[in-house]
């Protein structure tokens, strides 16, 4: 490709809505352009990148034995209600109403539609397992979009789902899905971390995350010292801490003036309390169902391990809900006189630590304290579970071993979903017995745009993009530093030799200053450069420099093309 005839609209400034390298890069770039909040549009280089990426995706997975297939992105509405998971991603998915009336759903995830066509076209055993697959734009309303195409609302995401007459079966292919994935993130050019992780709304027990360890990721890897587990902040159990003694006589609960004293902070400082001191109490919905959870002061509740701990999904009970329950205004809560009152109450290991706490009134503007877990409210029962509920800490251990914290970009996830969707769906089979069972469901998702950002985040310096040659939008780049006719020829030569030869080449023949062709190249990142200038050729040489290296070797002309080639071959067999 010729520079001059290509569309690679390069930034000096850095753009100010780019809060991260990745965003920032692939702005300067030219890869892409913002037509909306989180939704991009790619341009040549970055859409190069993506199908890239998406070849490897593909060879891999077909490699696997996965079968492509390409599912609608509109998907009608009742098929989600069927398995309730238009409840589960509320505002999240994207609805509308066609001409008709019927409402439909901009996918989010395919699920519901695959699950619903393995069911008309699988009826026995002999036609298990099955791996098939789909590379397509999902969408997802997310309430923040952020870190550009780290958190955006379209994205381009592998999603493959597997089919199985039993647990053997699927084991198996998870296994070959695990592999796969770790084959595909290394030819990305990617260093990862393999975690544990939580399966969310999409069901199931089992799960791996890869991640990509990055200052700039949103989720966090927990591990121990000696990195013999390691889980996503979602997942990561933490040891019970000691809990307190108790037995000696205690005062009664005293209830306190505290005036708009809402959150912990304000309450410590109002109190001059510890948080460790305080219970934290909060309303939860789970369908029709009340739950009380209590966490101590210094620690968040974890929505996953909740949702674990409660057996299905849970969400954030409402301001009336709150008020109708309590008597009192949100910030308020407390667990004394309310047990009753809820169908569940779930306390955290934390709380039973302390021996005389501090906890909302269930009166606007006032607290209650010398509360005493299991003297004021109950600590265990029918309604009553114990259980770890919230994020581990940095003075946390698991399995007696200290926990370390860094951040990382997810970039892909493998799921064994069981069987929740087949049976809501009506995927059966007949097995050897003539017996009729409900598949079992495997998933397995990839961000295609997330690998690209993760390459960049990981990879970049001070100049610009440092690309793995695998992901590339071109492997070199030819710069004549200047116009004579034996520099412009002598790129020409070898430009139309290294595209004969099957090179993904970019010849910069534009009528600019070298510093500006040196500035470009390094910005879009290109792995090898090769420079042809006025010294070079009176030498007979030509100039390579690798993008990530400082040197720069100089080469006879007539060997360039023959040392291109092996530096080529050289970077992909590191990968």
């Amino acid at each position: 490709m010729r520079y001059s005839k290509a569309l690679i609209p390069t930034v000096k400034e850095v753009p100010a809505e780019a809060e991260i390298p990745s965003h920032q890069l692939m702005i300067r770039a030219g890869l892409m352009r913002k037509l909306a909040s989180g939704t991009y549009t790619y341009l040549p280089l970055g859409w190069r990148v993506l199908m890239k990426v998406m070849n490897i995706v593909r060879d891999e997975m077909d490699r696997s034995g996965a079968q492509e297939i390409l599912m609608p992105a509109v998907q009608p509405i009742d098929l989600w209600q069927q398995t309730g998971r238009d409840v589960d991603y509320g505002e999240t998915m994207a609805r509308f109403v066609d001409r008709h009336g019927r409402e439909n759903v901009l996918a989010p995830t395919a699920e519901e539609v695959v699950t619903s066509v393995v069911a008309g076209e699988i009826n026995s055993y002999k036609q298990l397992p099955i791996n098939i697959y789909q590379i397509s734009f999902k969408f997802r309303d997310e309430f923040r979009p952020r870190f550009g195409v780290l958190r955006s609302r379209e994205f381009i995401m592998k999603d493959s789902y597997s089919f199985h007459a039993d647990e053997t079966s699927l084991d198996e292919t998870y296994k070959v899905m695990y592999e796969t994935y770790k084959k595909i993130f290394s030819r990305c050019g990617l260093n990862y971390a393999i975690v544990e992780a939580e399966s969310g709304e999409m069901g199931g027990a089992g799960s791996h995350q890869f991640t990509i360890p990055c200052e700039s990721g949103e989720d966090v890897i927990v591990q121990t010292e000696d990195g013999s587990y390691a889980a996503n902040l979602e997942k990561a159990p933490v040891d019970a801490l000691v809990a307190a003694k108790r037995g000696k006589k205690y005062d009664k609960i005293e209830e306190i003036h505290t005036p708009n004293q809402r959150t912990i902070d304000e309450i410590c400082a109002f109190l001059k309390a510890k948080a460790e001191e305080l219970i934290k109490t909060l309303v939860y919905k789970a369908g029709d169902k009340l739950v009380l959870a209590l966490v101590r002061g210094d620690f968040e509740i974890n929505p996953e391990k909740l949702r674990c701990a409660a057996g299905g999904s849970i969400d954030l009970a409402d301001e009336e809900t709150i008020q109708k329950l309590t008597g009192a205004e949100v910030g308020f809560a407390g667990p004394v006189g309310l047990v009753d009152k809820v169908d569940k109450l779930i306390i955290d290991h934390s709380v039973l630590t302390i021996e005389v706490g501090i906890t909302g009134a269930n009166k606007t503007d006032y607290h209650i304290k010398n509360v005493v877990p299991g003297r004021d409210f109950a600590i265990e029962g029918e309604k009553v579970i114990v259980a770890d509920i919230r994020n581990a800490v940095e003075t946390d251990t698991y399995q007696g071993k200290k926990l370390t914290f860094k951040r990382g970009i997810e970039v892909g996830q493998v799921f064994k979903l069981g069987t929740k969707y087949s049976k809501k769906l009506g995927a059966k089979f007949l097995d050897k017995d003539s017996t009729e069972k409900p598949c079992i469901m495997g998933c397995y998702g990839i961000g295609v745009n997330r690998i690209v950002a993760s390459a960049i985040e990981t990879l970049y310096d001070k100049d610009g993009i440092v690309w793995p040659i695998s992901i590339a939008p071109y492997e070199v780049i030819i710069v004549p530093a200047g116009n004579k006719d034996e520099i412009v020829q002598a790129g020409e030569k070898l430009y139309d030799e290294l595209s004969q030869s099957g090179v993904e080449v970019l010849l910069d023949d534009r009528d600019a200053r070298g510093g500006v062709k040196f500035k470009d190249a390094d910005l879009i990142g290109i792995p090898i450069r090769i420079t042809i200038g006025a010294k070079s050729i009176a030498e007979n040489c030509a100039e390579i420099k690798l993008r990530r290296e400082a040197e720069i070797t100089k080469v006879p002309l007539e060997k360039t093309k023959e040392k291109t080639q092996e530096l080529i071959a050289k970077l992909k067999a590191e990968l």
